[in-house]
């Protein structure tokens, strides 16, 4: 198996405690009971980069806690939903550079919390009547007072693709990354579409390049806000390139020694690849290493 960002997180979500209102108030008087903070969507990490977790005497007094699952040893794990929380996908300088040095399975818990906080912000009313609706199941739904109805958390499906022709990928760029970054194509799953549609629209629109033959590689949680990243490769009919400048602002086609230079930071590489806790990242150095099967 791959061994994608944001996975394989240390908690056992314990899904059978959500729906049970006294283990959930046994969890929260739970002495070891433990609590991630989030500052404007940043956790707080220690000297070695792993979250710093806290007590629930830390529990704002305008918070709600999200219960977020029990470790090997049974102490239950929370974070705290707070008016103002970051709804959207914008993330701080700070936190890209805490993902560069976090621990994989400690990103996977802050990845949760992060979409769990992201999604309560975004849905403090019911969107079947407008009520002010609240918190349910530990955090893992929400419920309408007036209508009954419950809402659930929502996540997206977003096809990432590298597109193969004469033993090239295609990357692009957009112009708000860094100088020089180069990442997969990308968007969004639309109704009524399979994934492999997805993929074959998606590089059609953004760079007119028709492919076929699409393979499904691995996958990738997404906390900015929540996006499930469905990642894969597929076959080009040709190299010839026309962009859509409202989606990307550059595209090229790169060999698998510059992509094996760009993942070495080499100082010549022709491109700067995606950060290690990318999906795109971990497609390049699947397809890099010759291992676009999905296994290892």
């Amino acid at each position: 198996m791959i061994a994608a960002g944001f996975t394989g997180g240390w908690l056992d979500r314990a899904d059978h405690l959500r729906g049970d209102a006294a283990a959930l108030s046994r969890a929260l008087a739970d002495p070891r009971a433990r609590l991630m903070t989030l500052d404007g969507g940043d956790p707080v990490i220690d000297a070695g980069g792993r979250i710093a977790w806290t007590t629930l005497a830390d529990l704002a007094d305008d918070a709600a806690a999200i219960f977020l699952g029990i470790d090997a040893q049974g102490t239950p794990h929370f974070t705290q939903s707070r008016p103002g929380d970051v709804a959207g996908a914008a993330r701080s300088r700070a936190l890209t550079a805490m993902l560069d040095v976090m621990p994989a399975a400690d990103a996977a818990i802050l990845g949760a919390a992060r979409s769990l906080t992201g999604w309560h912000a975004r849905n403090r009313f019911c969107a079947n009547c407008g009520t002010p609706d609240s918190l349910i199941r530990g955090g893992w739904a929400r419920r309408c007072p007036a209508c009954g109805t419950e809402h659930y958390p929502r996540v997206d499906p977003v096809v990432i693709m590298l597109a193969e022709h004469d033993g090239r990928v295609l990357l692009g760029r957009q112009a708000t990354w860094p100088a020089g970054r180069y990442s997969a194509l990308a968007g969004f799953v639309e109704p009524g579409e399979s994934l492999e549609e997805a993929v074959a629209r998606e590089v059609f629109e953004e760079a007119g390049v028709r492919v076929y033959d699409v393979r499904y590689v691995t996958s990738q949680p997404w906390p900015f806000p929540g996006q499930l990243m469905l990642a894969a490769l597929a076959t080009a009919d040709d190299d010839a390139l026309t962009l859509d400048a409202t989606e990307i602002e550059d595209a090229i086609w790169v060999t698998r020694a510059e992509v094996l230079s760009a993942l070495a930071a080499e100082p010549d590489a022709r491109f700067l690849p995606p950060p290690a806790y990318a999906i795109a990242r971990t497609l390049l150095e699947t397809w890099a290493a010759g291992t676009s099967d999905g296994q290892e």
